[in-house]
């Protein structure tokens, strides 16, 4: 099975959209197609073995639409400039031919040659050209309009084809009655209403575009990090070429100031790298050789070679955009609700259309009021709004997620997550950082901090023990500098010794000091550091014990503050974990978790989510994403705590890109104000047409009547308020 997105062509309202993911979810090979409105983009899994792009692209043009080929969220700006251009023209034009046809009304000055009362006929040849004009300006939805009835699946354009095309057919039969001489027949020209609602459909459409392009700004920033050029090594020589040009395991340099070109791993060189577009983290970052390097990160100090891993579209970046494009291309179950709606609406808009049509001719209405209203409630009726009031609020918050760092690769998780009541953390790499670092330093000696620290780290950096690495990590992440060692050596189960300085230092635990016997008076103050779960190492400095370093598995920041939250919110809070009781309730302890439950494999902790669940519970689990890869897949929602260069890997719901567990606050305040904000779009939405479409028929005469042309005007206004209510979400406060 493979998946792709392609850009489609031709979709106007959420019935097109409908009527397309219904089609394709119909053909054989394709496994599921989900439709997005607003990105204008077709989600599709399919099986390669029987299907290929091309077969892809024929059964979306036999739908009625047109593929544009694989999505690559192309720069909107030079499109908006022609859009904007054709959109004033028509502007202008629909104003002349507003001022012509009805400025003789108001008594306004009007040319005597398209004058209606001076020169009728003229007058009525002009309107028809001008209409003409828009009726090209509006080719667009009317060979959609036509296609979707064709296709027994008519949308918002079948809505506004057949009024447009009543309205001129009906214009030009009494066009030919004047130029017949009858100039009465001046009165029943609609020519006007032609080119206004297709003028006020495509200024819609133009807002509605301005709308849907600033909710990609996020992924549109992320994409413009990456440098347009590299400097890669060949054969021994720097070469200047573009980013498509570099390939997998090819040598890239990097000096100060550049930006990284593709992912890759340092062979050569150390420095100071940016990554806070990725991490949220301001400090730079020290990298050396076979450390990880993510496109887009400036190196702000330092020389750097390094072999390129991930490129293209495997990119980090790349894969971010993906994610966020698939999240927003799948559908929530609100989303689904419109779209049936939709598919049932337009329908009946059209029956009650032309009924009311009937009525008017038996109840002795003129011609001339039947096909008004018949058209005017065609125009007022047209779900525009309804089409847009889900995707587009989706599409906002996934912009908001991708900018505070959160990826949802679901588009249903932001309408789940502010139903979750129960919190699952797995605790190594989740709740802690899942390494070993300083935790705690007892200084005994007159020396300050720094300088044991760095006493005992130029020992520990020699050695491959785990310990090690938490003098390794601190040195690097403190840049402090190590002493030259003399006369190292290790001793297996009890620690090192060297001489630093003409000083003998020993590090390791109680049984180096009885090897070397050294009197321990700080018993005491070991087991102060072993309650609070730390691995205990000694520094001794010429035979006198100088400081008592804690080493352990330390919490993420801010974790106590965070739970404490969730708390508040009266979400049950669980840990667990596959470590020992003894270490998993020391962590709940210093967090303010209580319910714990240590000692699980990766079997028992899927049986537990299911329990929960089984037990009504919403259940959110938040793990690494490898080893607890069961019970996250069979939570409500999953989400992992991962580092950028592995997010592509990842299968979670939810990528917390900034391993920041406050971001799961974020995601549920951020999902209670999308559903919130897509209620009140469906309530407006249909509020609006379940009020206009019977003042469109007529019930509410001689009160209040429209006609074609302020149907048009309404509907607009009817989308313009959903799209602002949308972009509300933007300003929401995390």
């Amino acid at each position: 099975m493979k998946k792709v997105i392609l850009e489609i062509e031709g979709m106007t309202c959420s019935a097109c959209s409908n009527s397309l993911e219904k089609y394709l979810n119909k053909q054989k090979g394709i496994k599921t197609a989900s439709v997005n409105l607003v990105l204008k983009t077709a989600l599709i899994e399919y099986d390669d073995k029987e299907l290929n792009i091309s077969n892809l692209e024929e059964f979306i043009k036999k739908s009625g639409f047109k593929s544009l080929g694989i999505y690559t969220n192309k720069n909107p700006k030079e499109e908006q400039k022609k859009y904007k251009k054709t959109t004033i023209i028509f502007g202008i034009l629909a104003l002349i031919t507003m001022y012509i046809s009805m400025g003789h009304m108001i008594n306004l000055p009007v040319p005597s040659i398209i004058d209606i009362n001076h020169n009728p006929i003229f007058y009525t040849i002009v309107l028809f050209l001008l209409a003409i004009l828009f009726l090209i300006y509006g080719l667009d939805i009317i060979k959609s309009g036509i296609k979707n009835l064709i296709h027994k699946s008519p949308n918002m354009d079948t809505l506004v084809t057949i009024s447009v095309l009543s309205s001129m057919i009906y214009s030009i039969y009494n066009m030919i009655m004047v130029i017949q001489g009858n100039s009465n027949y001046t009165h029943f020209l609609y020519f006007e209403s032609v080119v206004m609602v297709i003028f006020f459909i495509k200024l819609g459409r133009y807002l509605d575009k301005i709308s849907k392009d600033k909710t990609k700004e996020a992924i549109e920033k992320l994409v413009q990090i990456t440098p347009n050029k590299a400097i890669i090594k060949v054969d021994g020589k720097e070469k200047e070429v573009t980013i498509d040009e570099v390939k997998r395991k090819d040598i890239v340099v990097s000096y100060a100031g550049d930006r990284i070109s593709v992912d890759g791993k340092i062979i050569k060189g150390k420095a100071h790298l940016d990554e806070s577009f990725l991490t949220g983290e301001s400090t730079p970052i020290s990298k050396s050789i076979n450390d990880k390097v993510i496109a887009g990160s400036i190196n702000y100090d330092g020389y750097l070679e390094y072999e390129a891993e991930k490129i293209g579209k495997d990119s980090t970046i790349s894969q971010i955009v993906k994610l966020v494009v698939e999240a927003t291309s799948t559908k929530a179950p609100i989303a689904k609700i419109a779209d049936k709606v939709s598919s049932y609406f337009v329908p009946s808009v059209i029956i009650i259309a032309i009924l009311t049509f009937i009525t008017y001719i038996i109840l002795g209405y003129s011609f001339n009021d039947a096909i008004i209203t018949f058209v005017t409630i065609l125009v007022v009726a047209c779900p525009c709004a309804l089409g847009l009031a889900t995707p587009l609020a989706i599409v906002v918050s996934e912009g908001l997620c991708a900018s505070q760092g959160i990826l949802v690769k679901k588009s249903e998780v932001l309408e789940n997550a502010k139903n979750i009541n129960t919190i699952v953390f797995d605790k190594t790499g989740t709740l802690t950082y899942g390494n070993l670092k300083i935790s705690e330093i007892i200084n005994i000696s007159k020396l300050k901090d720094e300088e044991i620290i760095q006493l005992a780290s130029s020992l520990e950096v020699k050695t491959s023990h785990p310990i090690g690495g938490a003098f390794k990590n601190y040195v690097k992440e403190n840049s402090i500098s190590v002493l030259e060692v003399k006369d190292y050596q290790e001793i297996a189960g009890k620690g090192i010794i060297g001489k630093i300085k003409n000083n003998e230092i020993i590090l390791g635990n109680a049984k180096i000091l009885d090897q070397f016997n050294i009197k321990n008076k700080y018993k005491l103050k070991e087991k102060e550091l072993l309650n609070k779960g730390n691995t205990i190492i000694y520094i001794v400095k010429n035979k006198q014990i100088i400081a008592l370093i804690g080493v352990k598995d330390i919490i993420r920041k801010n974790t106590r503050q965070i739970i404490d939250k969730l708390k508040k919110k009266n979400i049950e809070l669980i840990i667990l974990t596959g470590d020992n009781q003894e270490v998993a309730h020391l962590i709940g302890q210093e967090i303010g978790i209580d319910n714990i439950i240590a000692g699980a494999t990766p079997i028992d902790k899927s049986k537990i989510i299911k329990d929960l669940k089984e037990q009504g519970k919403k259940v959110l689990m938040c793990g690494d994403g490898i080893n607890d890869s069961p019970a996250l897949a069979n939570a409500n929602i999953s989400v992992s705590i991962t580092s950028g260069t592995d997010i592509a890997m990842d299968s979670s719901d939810v990528i917390l890109v900034k391993n920041d567990l406050s971001k799961i606050i974020d995601l549920i305040t951020i999902s209670t104000h999308t559903v919130n904000i897509i209620k009140q779009n469906l309530f407006w939405a249909f509020f609006y047409n379940s009020l206009m479409i019977p003042i469109s028929m007529g019930l509410l005469k001689p009160w209040i009547s429209i006609n074609p042309m302020i149907a048009g005007i309404a509907m607009v206004i009817s989308s313009i308020t959903v799209i602002l209510n949308s972009l509300r979400l933007k300003k929401i406060k995390l």
